[in-house]
Protein backbone atom coordinates (compact mmCIF):
# COMPACT_ATOMS: atom_id res chain seq x y z
CA UNK A 1 0.00 0.00 0.00
CA UNK A 2 1.19 3.50 -0.57
CA UNK A 3 0.56 6.77 1.19
CA UNK A 4 1.55 8.39 4.46
CA UNK A 5 0.99 7.30 8.01
CA UNK A 6 0.36 3.77 9.26
CA UNK A 7 -0.43 2.47 5.75
CA UNK A 8 2.94 3.44 4.34
CA UNK A 9 4.97 0.43 3.14
CA UNK A 10 2.40 -2.11 4.35
CA UNK A 11 1.47 -5.01 2.11
CA UNK A 12 -2.18 -5.37 1.18
CA UNK A 13 -2.58 -8.73 2.88
CA UNK A 14 -1.13 -7.40 6.17
CA UNK A 15 -3.35 -4.30 5.97
CA UNK A 16 -6.46 -6.47 5.61
CA UNK A 17 -5.38 -8.79 8.43
CA UNK A 18 -4.64 -5.88 10.79
CA UNK A 19 -7.89 -4.10 9.95
CA UNK A 20 -6.35 -1.03 8.32
CA UNK A 21 -8.59 -1.45 5.26
CA UNK A 22 -11.69 -3.46 4.45
CA UNK A 23 -11.31 -6.41 2.13
CA UNK A 24 -13.81 -4.77 -0.25
CA UNK A 25 -11.51 -1.77 -0.72
CA UNK A 26 -8.59 -3.82 -2.06
CA UNK A 27 -8.43 -6.01 -5.12
CA UNK A 28 -8.69 -9.73 -4.68
CA UNK A 29 -5.45 -10.97 -3.10
CA UNK A 30 -5.28 -14.22 -5.05
CA UNK A 31 -6.98 -14.42 -8.44
CA UNK A 32 -8.14 -17.78 -9.75
CA UNK A 33 -5.28 -17.81 -12.23
CA UNK A 34 -2.77 -17.19 -9.45
CA UNK A 35 -4.29 -19.85 -7.21
CA UNK A 36 -4.09 -22.42 -10.01
CA UNK A 37 -0.47 -21.49 -10.74
CA UNK A 38 0.51 -21.80 -7.07
CA UNK A 39 -1.29 -25.14 -6.69
CA UNK A 40 0.47 -26.44 -9.79
CA UNK A 41 3.81 -25.30 -8.44
CA UNK A 42 3.29 -27.01 -5.08
CA UNK A 43 1.93 -30.18 -6.67
CA UNK A 44 4.97 -30.44 -8.96
CA UNK A 45 7.23 -29.83 -5.95
CA UNK A 46 5.77 -32.57 -3.75
CA UNK A 47 4.57 -35.13 -6.34
CA UNK A 48 7.77 -37.25 -6.18
CA UNK A 49 7.37 -37.67 -2.41
CA UNK A 50 3.78 -38.82 -2.83
CA UNK A 51 4.82 -41.25 -5.57
CA UNK A 52 7.56 -42.74 -3.37
CA UNK A 53 5.13 -43.22 -0.47
CA UNK A 54 2.54 -44.70 -2.83
CA UNK A 55 5.18 -47.01 -4.33
CA UNK A 56 6.28 -48.35 -0.96
CA UNK A 57 2.65 -48.81 0.07
CA UNK A 58 1.88 -50.78 -3.08
CA UNK A 59 5.04 -52.85 -2.72
CA UNK A 60 4.33 -53.83 0.87
CA UNK A 61 0.63 -54.40 0.16
CA UNK A 62 0.81 -56.81 -2.75
CA UNK A 63 3.89 -56.07 -4.85
CA UNK A 64 6.26 -58.40 -3.06
CA UNK A 65 4.54 -61.59 -4.29
CA UNK A 66 4.81 -61.08 -8.06
CA UNK A 67 8.00 -63.06 -8.71
CA UNK A 68 10.59 -61.37 -10.92
CA UNK A 69 8.57 -58.16 -11.12
CA UNK A 70 8.80 -57.68 -7.37
CA UNK A 71 12.60 -57.42 -7.61
CA UNK A 72 12.38 -54.89 -10.45
CA UNK A 73 9.70 -52.95 -8.56
CA UNK A 74 11.88 -52.97 -5.42
CA UNK A 75 14.92 -51.64 -7.31
CA UNK A 76 12.85 -48.87 -8.90
CA UNK A 77 11.37 -47.86 -5.53
CA UNK A 78 14.80 -47.85 -3.87
CA UNK A 79 16.23 -45.68 -6.67
CA UNK A 80 13.25 -43.36 -6.40
CA UNK A 81 13.68 -43.15 -2.64
CA UNK A 82 17.34 -42.22 -3.02
CA UNK A 83 16.88 -39.76 -5.89
CA UNK A 84 13.81 -37.90 -4.59
CA UNK A 85 15.55 -36.03 -1.73
CA UNK A 86 18.38 -35.00 -4.06
CA UNK A 87 15.96 -33.66 -6.67
CA UNK A 88 13.95 -31.93 -3.93
CA UNK A 89 17.07 -30.26 -2.51
CA UNK A 90 18.43 -29.21 -5.92
CA UNK A 91 15.07 -27.72 -6.94
CA UNK A 92 14.69 -25.57 -3.83
CA UNK A 93 16.09 -22.37 -5.35
CA UNK A 94 14.01 -22.71 -8.52
CA UNK A 95 10.88 -23.41 -6.45
CA UNK A 96 11.44 -20.37 -4.22
CA UNK A 97 12.08 -18.13 -7.24
CA UNK A 98 8.87 -19.24 -8.92
CA UNK A 99 6.95 -18.89 -5.65
CA UNK A 100 8.18 -15.32 -5.18
CA UNK A 101 6.94 -14.46 -8.67
CA UNK A 102 3.53 -15.92 -7.79
CA UNK A 103 3.21 -14.13 -4.44
CA UNK A 104 1.18 -10.92 -4.58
Amino acid sequence: MSGNGPRYLTCVRCAVEQGMVDSEEVPQLYSDELVNARMGLFSRRYAPWILVILGWTLFFSFGSNIGVWSNIFLVVIILGTLITPVIHFLGTARFKAKLIRLTP
